[in-house]
């Protein structure tokens, strides 16, 4: 059966939704990163990181599809839906994080917040150029595992500002204060109420397991078999 399986094409098409599956996640982090960083143009980056989400989502039926319909596949089919659905859930946090934004109203945002936006485009960028080693795992192992590395230190990261946010936040929440635009906070009586901690706790998912980490998380098991 091997020797079938060898000389039967494989179907490549992978590599190149993955590709583009990067590309969104990376344009989606950026346009967040910039929105809560330089604050101009706000609510149109934010509809860019949703419109990101809807390309997310496109590429990863055609994946499901393709693993659906294809004979044979370049590596196992469960590890193929497994990675661009750990990529997916990375832009539907970020999806959410935008949404909720919105829906707040929220304009001006917690130093943690804008940190942790760094912390989402950073793997990002690491998934990007990771991505196209996975056509050669065995020839990239070494580089495969520095990047995952990588992201797993970003995850960490995250961890250490979302804890440092949350103890800000839950202080914050018993000595109500008002908005620098004048307009009164809202009555706190836990910082989970808050739609400062649920951006902060939104974004924080993003740089951690199930999500970017995740991915990162398969392709350094997937190096090292």
């Amino acid at each position: 059966m091997r020797w079938l399986q060898a000389i039967l094409p494989k179907e490549e098409r992978f590599f190149t939704l993955f590709a583009e599956h990067a590309a969104a996640v990376v344009s989606g982090a950026e346009s967040l990163r910039s929105g809560l960083s330089e604050h101009e143009g706000l609510t149109q980056k934010l509809k860019v990181v949703m419109d990101c989400e809807h390309e997310g989502d496109r590429i990863t039926r055609e994946v499901l599809l393709a693993v659906r319909r294809s004979f044979i596949t370049p590596f196992d089919r469960g590890d193929i839906t497994r990675l661009i659905q750990s990529m997916d859930d990375a832009i539907d946090q970020m999806q959410k994080t935008a949404k909720s934004i919105l829906l707040f109203n929220v304009t001006r945002f917690e130093p943690e917040m804008v940190q942790m936006a760094e912390c989402i485009a950073r793997p990002a960028h690491l998934i990007q150029q990771a991505i196209p080693l996975l056509n050669s795992i065995n020839k990239n192992v070494g580089e495969l595992n520095h990047l995952t590395e990588q992201i797993v230190q970003v995850e960490s990261e995250a961890d250490d500002i979302y804890d440092a946010a949350r103890k800000r936040l839950f202080r914050r929440a018993r000595r109500p204060r008002r908005w620098s635009s004048g307009s009164q906070w809202k009555s706190l009586i836990t910082w989970r109420r808050s739609p400062t901690a649920l951006m902060t706790w939104r974004m924080k998912s993003i740089a951690s397991s199930p999500s970017t980490s995740e991915a990162a998380r398969w392709m350094w098991s997937s190096s090292n078999p």
